[in-house]
Parts: C-alpha cells; sequence; structure tokens
C-alpha cells in the first residue's frame, strides 16, 4: 500500500499553472527522484507533500489521511512525526550544537529524556559525527552540517523523507558523502524518500527517476 498518494495535484499562482494534473504513488522504503531543470515545478510539487503548501486541485494522502483537509495543528503534528525534511541550506539552528539540532525534534515531540538521548546518540554515530556533537553549526563544515539535517529529519523515524537538493551546496565528495547516508538510512529504517535535484548522479540513489518539465511528468502519470 502507498505511504504517500497524489491524485490530480494543481498548483497555480495567479493565472499560471505551477503544475498540473500530477499523479504519485510512493510506498515504504522506495527512494523517487524528481528529476529536471530549475523552474519547472520540483519544488512546487515537494512542498504541496510535505504539507507546506495547498493544492488548487487534485488530493494528497499521507497513509490515507487527506493533508489539504488537515487543520493547522493536524499538519505540524504530521510534519513533526510522519514526514522528514531535508533542505539545500541546512537550516540547522544556529544556537543549539549538533546534538542539540538532532534531540530538538524528539522534544518537540514529547519524547521521553532516556529515549530522546538513546536515538540521539544512535543516530550521531550513523552519520559519522559521534566526535563533533558538541560543535556548533558555525564550526562544521557544509558536509558535516548536512550530515546533522540527515540525523534530524530522520529522528522521528518518519514515514516520508522530503529532500530538495540535499547536495546543491556541497562539493563532490560532501554530496556523495551525504547521498549515501540517505541511502543507507532511508533503507535501514523503512522510510520513503522523495529527493528533488538537478544531478543525475544523485538521482542514481533512488529506484525511479520522474522526469519534469513545465509542470508535468515527461514519461506520463507514474
Amino acid at each position: 500500500m502507498a505511504v504517500l498518494q497524489a491524485r490530480g495535484v494543481g498548483r497555480r499562482f495567479e493565472s499560471s499553472w505551477v503544475v498540473r494534473a500530477l499523479d504519485l504513488d510512493l510506498v515504504a522504503g522506495e527512494r523517487i527522484a524528481l528529476l529536471g531543470p530549475s523552474g519547472c515545478g520540483k519544488t512546487t510539487f515537494l512542498n504541496l507533500l510535505g504539507g507546506l503548501d495547498r493544492p488548487d486541485e487534485g488530493v494528497i494522502l499521507l497513509d490515507g489521511e487527506s493533508l489539504h483537509q488537515a487543520s493547522p495543528a493536524r499538519l505540524a503534528d504530521l510534519r513533526r512525526s510522519r514526514l522528514g525534511t531535508v533542505f539545500q541550506f541546512f537550516h540547522l539552528i544556529p544556537t543549539l550544537t549538533a546534538e542539540e539540532n538532532i534531540e530538538l525534534p524528539l522534544r518537540m515531540l514529547a519524547w521521553p529524556e532516556a529515549r530522546i538521548r538513546e536515538r540521539c546518540a544512535e543516530l550521531i554515530q550513523a552519520v559519522g559525527l559521534a566526535h563533533r556533537a558538541a560543535a556548533w553549526p558555525s564550526e562544521l563544515s557544509g558536509g558535516e552540517m548536512q550530515r546533522v539535517a540527515v540525523a534530524r529529519a530522520l529522528a522521528a523515524r518518519p514515514a516520508v523523507l522530503l529532500a530538495d537538493e540535499p547536495t546543491g551546496n556541497l562539493d563532490r565528495a560532501s554530496g556523495q558523502a551525504v547521498l549515501s547516508l540517505l541511502a543507507e538510512l532511508t533503507e535501514q529504517q523503512g522510510s520513503a524518500l522523495v529527493m528533488v535535484t538537478h544531478s543525475e548522479a544523485a538521482a542514481g540513489i533512488c529506484h525511479r527517476v520522474l522526469r519534469m518539465e513545465d509542470g508535468r511528468f515527461l514519461d506520463g502519470t507514474l
């Protein structure tokens, strides 16, 4: 059964459709790349899938629950517990250490302290940054910041991880390390992944590639 579904999804700004008639079925553990040029609607579609924006037509279902019909409070709860997001520019909180950034979503979900500490230790070890746990974001390299961001996004074991150009601000070696982590960690915990990218190499970690142009999938509705 699909963990995330889109049916006939469209979004317009003023009189122009940015995305139109998009269908998607994403099953648990599946990795999908949205590949296409700038301005083709990839990030708009990702924002719709993540409940950050609402479609003007169509429906999006997360575990069978309609995102566009959910209240703001329910959407916030789903984004904390069932959806994880990795951004191009990291968006770590500068006044929190690497460890505290990873812990933050779990504290927002009111996990018990012992579980928070255990999960954070597990993740910071998995991303190879146990020795940098007490570092501030300003003391980390771009690759290290993105590894912290990946750990934070996966902390609550979300059903779906959304990644918007996760290697776009990294050098090649750091980018490859982040891609390997995304593939490995989503595989381990069974999270599905939808990744927006311009890179054929980045798309290579995914099971499927959906190519977009002018707000639609080139290869038809998948």
